[in-house]
């Protein structure tokens, strides 16, 4: 089936389609997370704690720094409810264990008798050591072979198994779905409306041909959402952090977010990532085709994502842009810009 026919199936049953999905329940997600709820759950597995708790960048979920008496603080970050089931957490706990045991470095969750999905008032939690660090330089070729070395060893132990229960990064779900939720519920602005409902309809048929170039790749067990601020350097080297985007897909997934500037400049970084890789897992070099379409998936899937998550107070203080007219005005540039960039050769290695 040719890339366009896909995604016009994809559509075609999707033509009626509403989301109703629980998570966008217009009730605060965290209204009864308070401080003292979340010094209650720490303590409630065991720990002392000295009253100092500090919220950290996390807007999907919550997370919080938590003073320890006598001990290092550790990281206490709370489900988002009703986003992911238990085995879908379970899953992404399981994966994160599994790369620590074949020392690999990932900041798994802690356990507590054999568990580490915990549950105090109502909310799904778990429980991480703190790791500090720092954002890697990626201008560095030496940075960039250490990284591609351990995504090579992630990616190769993420291909040993499937994933039963976490989601595929596929058109659907980060493209038609998306879509069809920015457009049905009213967030594009009416002088918008055409151009966004044409401009995106095109380009998730670019999209699904350049998937039909690509052919058929190895789904694999991926980090997911592999930008530089969830991996922190330290002077013994990376460690990677938040699985919480775990999901099968392309092996490119986990690199083109790494690369930046013009052209010319992210082959040679790709190329530097690779040798690295290639120590320890083979390169699809047909996944290439992939690159700049996943990049315009990952822009329609985060408008769509603040839209959803727009009932969260916390999300109106932390992205007070969003949703304006310039906003989307930008939106469309950019994605006109993505489908000259979609049809283009890949990056050469």
């Amino acid at each position: 089936m040719q890339g366009y026919d896909i995604v016009e199936s994809i559509m075609q049953k999707l033509s009626d389609h509403q989301q109703t999905s629980p998570e966008n329940a217009p009730s605060p997600p965290y209204a009864a997370l308070d401080p003292d709820t979340v010094i209650q759950a720490v303590e409630h597995f065991g720990y002392l704690c000295d009253g100092r708790l500090l919220a950290l960048n996390s807007y999907e979920n919550r997370v919080y720094q938590v003073g320890i008496e006598e001990q290092l603080p550790i990281i206490a970050k709370f489900y988002r409810p009703q986003r992911w089931s238990d085995a879908m957490i379970l899953e992404e706990h399981a994966f994160a264990l599994e790369l620590q045991a074949a020392e690999i470095p990932v900041v798994a969750p802690m356990t507590f008798d054999g568990a580490t999905l915990l549950e105090y008032s109502g909310f799904r939690f778990a429980l991480f050591p703190r790791r500090g660090g720092r954002t890697p330089e990626l201008d560095n070729d030496d940075t960039l072979l250490w990284l591609g070395r351990f995504l090579g060893r992630i990616h190769a132990l993420g291909a040993s198994r499937a994933f039963q229960h976490r989601p595929e990064l596929s058109i659907e779900r980060f493209g038609v779905l998306p879509r069809e939720y920015l457009l049905n519920q009213g967030w594009i602005p009416a002088h918008l409306e055409t151009a966004f409902a044409s401009l995106s309809k095109d380009l998730l048929e670019q999209i699904g041909n350049a998937y039909t170039r690509c052919g058929d790749y190895q789904r694999i067990r991926l980090h997911g959402d592999c930008h530089p601020s969830n991996i922190l350097w330290t002077d013994d080297g990376p460690h990677f952090v938040d699985l919480d985007d775990c999901q099968s897909g392309p092996a490119i997934q986990d690199l083109w977010m790494l690369l930046s500037g013009d052209r010319a400049e992210m082959s040679g970084q790709l190329s530097v990532l690779l040798e690295g890789y290639e120590q320890f897992y083979e390169f699809n070099p047909a996944e290439l085709h992939l690159m700049q379409s996943l990049r315009t998936l990952r822009m329609v899937h985060y408008a769509a994502w603040l839209a959803r998550r727009w009932h969260d107070p916390a999300f109106p203080r932390a992205f007070p842009w969003f949703n304006t007219t310039n906003y989307w005005e930008e939106q469309v540039l950019y994605l006109r810009e993505q489908a000259a960039l979609i049809d283009e050769a890949p990056l050469a290695i």
